[in-house]
């Protein structure tokens, strides 16, 4: 099977998610379908990845139809362990960026497509204007800890800042995917730097703390059930 570093264009499997993969970003997972169990262990013998798609209709588990995004971003797996429940649990992680052009289904039900590797984002320093950025996001990757604590830290590159600040703001899927299919990493940047500051504004003086706890709890019961398989969602 062609890589991203042997062919423009490749067949690849894929791991249609409820979650958006960066380049460079980590992908916790618990496995438990057959189908994606036997495409782990094949990406571990044969050293190949797979493909990762925010769905955009159907469901992450079972064998019902489901409609994705064309532009996704290949994974390798860089760790994996047995869990306490039995499940198996992988940790990948993002390398390049693909796009769709033909579909197909194993017979086990696994997703496949041939895919065009796009361009990989170019190494820019991040620019004046979000300068104060990197200084904020090593902050919130070191209150995050897992998964981020293993991740080389690239806090004055303009893609690596963007990407990270993509993955962990409480952003909309499509925001998220929309962020993916930028070509430019400054750009992606100008969109999210307004969305950074509104997520990390202090309350204002004599808001309620009460009710801002019960909204917390609210949404990490939302992220809970909507994204089953992930460990760090």
């Amino acid at each position: 099977m062609s890589t991203p570093e042997t062919a423009t264009r490749a067949e690849i499997p894929l791991f249609p998610l409820n979650t958006v993969l960066f380049p460079g970003g980590p992908l916790p997972l618990r496995i438990f379908e057959a189908r994606y169990i036997d495409l782990v262990r094949r990406c571990l013998r044969e050293d190949t990845g797979f493909g990762v798609v925010l769905i955009a209709e159907g469901q992450e588990a079972g064998t019902s139809p489901t409609e994705t995004c064309d532009v996704g971003t290949y994974a390798r797996i860089v760790d994996f362990s047995g869990q306490p429940d039995g499940l198996l649990g992988i940790e990948a992680r993002g390398e390049r960026r693909f796009r769709i052009h033909a579909r197909s289904r194993a017979r086990d039900g696994l997703h496949l497509a041939e895919v065009e590797w796009l361009p990989e984002d170019p190494s820019v320093p991040l620019p004046d204007e979000f300068a104060d950025l990197g200084p904020a996001l090593g902050h919130v990757l070191e209150q995050i800890g897992e998964p981020y604590e293993s991740l080389e830290r690239r806090l004055d590159d303009a893609a690596w800042v963007g990407g990270r600040l993509a993955e962990i703001l409480p952003l909309p899927p499509g925001h998220k995917q929309h962020c993916l299919e930028l070509d430019d990493p400054v750009e992606r940047l100008r969109f999210l730097r307004p969305l950074f500051e509104i997520t990390t504004e202090p309350p204002e003086r004599g808001s309620n703390e009460n009710e801002d706890n019960e909204d917390d709890d609210q949404d990490d019961d939302e992220d809970e059930d909507e994204n089953v398989e992930h460990d760090d969602d």
